[in-house]
């Protein structure tokens, strides 16, 4: 939100505007987050943790502006005064409290899968907030409001007052103050007095004041021994304890013994709303809910809609999840059977505020590349630049050694029959790499918004040229934005890739025409289509591998009108493609002839007997 518009990327604006929309959203509020899995959600979120800040820092400054009211601090001698007024206050929610525009943001993280081993996956999600909220408040407020605090409950304005005197409270202990007094007194009676004969008024001093000190101070001391309970068993330890109780957690009052420890945080961050002047949210950012089995993704779902949904909760959930996943997650629970398996439906049930994150803009997907292309600077000069000290270890010293001088060799041959000079496989890498990124050209609209994609792509672009340059392949006929082309192909359509390959296979075996070789291989896919269609069910995991069958015509018919003869090139370089795709296929395609042949012969078969019979 703070950088210039014109230095801001498509995420900066959908994540400022869904982060000013969670300042200022009632809650308690559920936030369905849905966005395809990968390492870009955490991106995404970094953002809005930031945003979010941000904004809440604006609205503060802004306040101030208008009212010079500053939110109390509970720190140093605040935290004192915070504990004070715990002890001896009770809070009140007034029309005031309710207006306050001021906000403060507690994020609480959450990865499912940390917790995916656990019989209850729930449960970790609900020991993370009360331990997320203890170590962010202090265990001692937490423990003295368990012990004396007081609910804040709604009160008409009283002079705008939010706090009132626990008046019975102050004269109990009042009472028992004096009451420890007055025995203490009585008890060293006897010894400020030194007169003989005078046993029976001892006695009955002793009596008096033991018994008065010790009724009081154990009223005190059990209250201090409260507190210090709270403080010492956190709620989490509780709860963990309700759930490791086999006999306990089987009970009916399970469910409702842990929702009063989240009522105690719900009613605890309201006393700090009233005593630091503004607004508290917690907000829990749930991610990696698609990696736990179904049962325990319906378990967490639940929690959230009975647990955190409380009229009044502070809570703001941000569920990250990918509905193509988690839905069909969702349908396959066993406690989802007998109820709608309708898995959509469940998840609209608990999300209350959809936002579907958008795909990749333009600037930030070229922004994102970049930052890839600049983690593997020690890939372009493999195995060019000697690097002795971070290969001592592994042998790769000796093996790129080995492979400067296999180069330098054919170097020194290629100079005598060639005229000109070849470009070094750094340079050309790095040019392959610019056709990645460079807004001029159209190669990155056909790579995908997936963080582990573009790695995946610019980690093999390297290998690939490196490999080319090695088989004597690298010629001016393949040029750099040709080999990260051809990458990206076989990143983005294995399977299509990998049929046209065994295609050309095929046709090879059988005998082909002089013009083969310049056929396209867009036109080798589109004759052999139909075969392919045919042999969807034997291939079906395969085929949903690849991504948009309609892009993939644009790609090879238009963009990059590859030929057999530049397939034939890549082949022994394609260490990015599966080649178990390829041989799968080969094999399907082999039965589906040797049926076709039975059934031909067959068929032919039947003619023949049926002209014998016409002739007879």
């Amino acid at each position: 939100m703070s950088l210039p518009v014109g230095k801001q990327t498509e995420d900066d604006i959908y994540c400022a505007c869904l982060s000013k929309a969670l300042c200022h959203v009632s809650t308690p509020v559920t936030v369905g987050f849905y966005a395809p899995f990968g390492s870009r959600v955490y991106m995404l979120l970094d953002r809005i943790t930031k945003c979010m800040r941000e904004e809440a820092s604006r609205i503060e400054e802004k306040v101030f502006n208008v009212s010079r009211e500053k939110p109390r601090r509970s720190e140093g001698l605040g935290f004192l005064w915070l504990l004070w007024h715990l002890l001896f206050y009770k809070p009140l929610i007034t029309d005031r409290t309710i207006e306050r525009k001021n906000i403060q943001f507690v994020f609480v993280p959450f990865s499912a899968w940390q917790y995916a081993g656990s019989d209850r996956l729930w449960a970790g999600l609900v020991t993370t907030l009360c331990d997320r909220v203890r170590s962010h408040f202090g265990a001692l407020p937490i423990g003295l409001y368990n012990a004396v605090g007081n609910p804040p409950k709604r009160a008409p304005d009283l002079d705008g007052k939010e706090w009132v005197c626990k008046k019975a409270f102050c004269v109990k202990l009042c009472l028992v103050v004096v009451v420890f007094v007055v025995g203490i007194v009585l008890l060293f009676v006897p010894v400020w007095t030194h007169q003989e004969n005078e046993e029976e008024p001892r006695n009955l001093y002793t009596v008096l004041g033991s018994t008065a000190a010790i009724i009081s101070g154990s009223g005190m001391l059990m209250t201090v021994f409260k507190v210090g309970k709270n403080v010492v068993i956190s709620q989490k330890k509780k709860i963990e304890r309700m759930i490791n109780s086999q006999k306990f957690s089987t009970q009916m009052g399970f469910m409702s013994e842990v929702k009063k420890e989240i009522e105690v945080i719900t009613n605890l961050v309201k006393c700090l709303e009233i005593f630091q002047k503004q607004k508290i949210r917690i907000v829990l950012q749930i991610t990696s809910l698609e990696l736990c089995a179904p049962d325990k993704v319906v378990g967490v779902l639940d929690a959230m809609n009975t647990l955190l949904s409380d009229r009044s909760a502070p809570f703001i959930s941000i569920l990250v999840v990918d509905p193509s996943i988690i839905v069909n997650c969702l349908e396959k629970a066993c406690s989802m059977k007998g109820m709608a398996d309708n898995g959509y439906m469940f998840l609209n049930r608990t999300v209350t505020l959809p936002f579907s994150v958008p795909p990749l803009g333009t600037k930030n997907k070229l922004q994102l590349l970049r930052k890839a292309v600049q983690g593997t600077e020690d890939l372009i000069d493999w195995p060019c630049r000697n690097d002795v000290n971070r290969g001592t270890k592994t042998g790769i010293a000796e093996s790129a050694k080995l492979l400067r001088d296999e180069l330098a060799e054919e170097d020194e041959t290629e100079k005598e029959e060639e005229s000109g000079i070849s470009p070094s496989p750094g340079r050309y890498i790095q040019d392959a790499f610019h056709a990645l990124y460079s807004d001029q050209e159209h190669l990155h609209e056909y790579i995908p918004d997936s963080i582990a994609h573009m790695r995946r792509i610019v980690n093999t672009i390297p290998v690939t040229i490196h490999l080319l340059v090695l088989n004597r392949v690298l010629s001016k006929t393949l040029t750099p934005k040709s080999v990260a082309a051809w990458v990206v192909l076989s990143n983005q359509w294995p399977c299509r890739l990998s049929w046209i390959l065994q295609c050309i296979e095929d046709e090879q075996q059988i005998g082909t025409s002089e013009d083969f070789e310049g056929r396209l291989l867009w036109d080798i896919f589109k004759d052999g289509s139909k075969e392919l269609f045919s042999m969807k069910e034997n291939l079906k995991n395969i085929l949903d591998l690849d991504a948009d069958p309609e892009v993939f015509q644009r790609f090879l018919s238009i963009d990059f009108p590859f030929t057999v003869q530049d397939a034939k090139s890549f082949l022994k370089c394609m260490v990015s493609l599966d080649k178990s795709i390829k041989h799968k296929m080969g094999l399907i395609r082999g039965v589906n002839n040797l049926e076709k042949d039975w059934c031909d012969k067959a068929e032919k078969k039947r003619e023949e007997s049926v002209e014998q019979i016409r002739n007879e």
